[in-house]
């Protein structure tokens, strides 16, 4: 990972370090914390689900600092050591359910193509309905945004 520390100077608080970087532009902060809050708290993927792509995609952008939190994150929604460790790897050498090979291929080619091939979705559509299919995306676009903004912005775990 390529580290730029020191682009953004900003006080440490309460707040996780992305989003204290964030209030250096205050009319950003509460829509985002907003919006960030409804996907992680009031959406239909499970909450394994949610952090299966926040680290797939943490790793996939190489983020140490997206990485570091949700791995506290992913614990708590009932994955493992081993299942966290397993996420960087290979697809099929993670001993994942279909549902959950489904979502680290989606959020692998949303990482590449910017889409999901139909192969994927039909497997995604198997497991989950509309709403949750929505939600993939944007769980993925919201970490990968994330994940880029801590990494230009030089914030490391």
């Amino acid at each position: 990972m390529s580290a730029h520390p020191g682009r953004l100077s900003f006080e440490p608080g309460a707040l996780p370090a992305t989003m204290e970087a964030l209030r250096l532009q205050p009319a950003l902060l509460d829509p985002f914390l907003a919006w960030a809050a409804t996907l992680a708290l009031n959406g239909v993927l499970s909450h394994r689900d949610h952090e299966l792509l926040a680290l797939r995609v943490a790793s996939n952008c190489d983020s140490e600092f997206e990485w570091v939190e949700h791995q506290a994150y992913a614990l708590n929604a009932g994955l493992s050591e081993a299942e966290i460790e397993a996420v960087r790897g290979a697809i099929e050498d993670g001993g994942w359910t279909p549902a959950e090979a489904a979502l680290l291929r989606a959020a692998d080619e949303l990482a590449i193509d910017c889409d999901v091939s139909d192969e994927t979705w039909t497997a995604l559509s198997e497991h989950y309905d509309s709403s949750a299919l929505v939600e993939i995306m944007f769980v993925v676009g919201q970490y990968t945004m994330l994940s880029m903004f801590a990494n230009a912005a030089g914030i490391t775990a």
